[in-house]
Parts: C-alpha cells; structure tokens; sequence
C-alpha cells in the first residue's frame, strides 16, 4: 500500500509538472522537434522490463494498450494549433487542464482498486504502456496537425 501512495503522490507531482509545461508551451511556438521528441524521451522507461518483476502478460499489454488510445482521444481533441505572427502556436484549452486532472483522477483510482489484485511490478508496466500508449497517438496526431499548418504558412519550402 506505501507504494501505491508514494507512486500517487509522484503521479500528481508530474500531472501539475505536465500543466505548468503546456501553459508555457504555448506562449512559444511550437516545432516537430517538441512534438516528437517526448515519446522518445518516454519510450526509455520501456527498459524497465528488461526484468521479470515487471513483466505483463498479453491480455495486460492489450488492455493497457486499448485504454491507453481511448484517453489519447481525449488529450488529441483538446489539441490544437493556431497561426500566430507566422508561427506555429499549440492554442491554449481550459478543457486540456481538466482532462488531465480528470485522466489524473481516473489512473489514481485504477491504481488503488486493481493494486489489491495485481501485482505492484506488474500494474507499474501496464500504467507505463497506458501512458505511452496515449501520448503515441497523441504526439502523432499533433505532428499531422502540425504539418498540416506548416504546409499551409510556408507552403512546399519545408
């Protein structure tokens, strides 16, 4: 259970960590570097299951996987850019801020009902896949976006 509560408690610290980030975010303009570059950065923690402890089975992989795309939906709604002084800007969106705090709430939750059933290594793997599996598709959609309207202010120069 001390797991559970230090984890939650570094969950809420990187979810006001995250609001801050996007707040400043959108007062530069935005790059493909700064989209992609996050599931990359991301994508290391992959290595934690190098060992056993935390490995997941397949039906947890897809699980975490499918849930992970759902709330991505949520995150690629709420993001959008906008041409500003010809530059690219990500807009600003109240809704954004409440569906993190919202997805915050709901992994919380999922983390304190299935912590009674599944194994603390193992939940650890399935909320990272969760996490990657949303912020893939999320950045994905944002790069498109980004493209799209940078083709649109440069035309076929870049």
């Amino acid at each position: 259970m001390n797991y559970v509560v230090i984890t939650s408690i570094g969950a809420i610290c990187m979810a006001v960590f995250a609001m801050f980030i996007r707040m400043k975010a959108a007062k530069k303009p935005a790059t493909a570097k700064k989209i992609i570059l996050p599931p990359i950065f991301m994508s290391t923690g992959a290595l934690m299951f190098v060992f056993p402890y935390f490995r997941v089975t397949l039906l947890e992989i897809a699980e975490a996987v499918i849930v992970g795309f759902l709330f991505s939906i949520l995150l690629i709604k709420t993001s959008k850019f906008e041409i500003r002084d010809k530059n690219i800007y990500l807009k600003r969106s109240k809704a954004f801020l409440y569906i993190l705090i919202g997805l915050l709430v709901v992994r919380m939750a999922g983390k304190l009902i299935l912590s009674s059933t599944i194994d603390y290594g193992q939940l650890s793997g399935m909320f990272w896949i969760l996490a990657f599996g949303m912020i893939v598709p999320w950045r994905i959609a944002m790069y498109i976006n980004f493209k799209k309207l940078q083709q649109e202010l440069y035309g076929s120069i870049k």
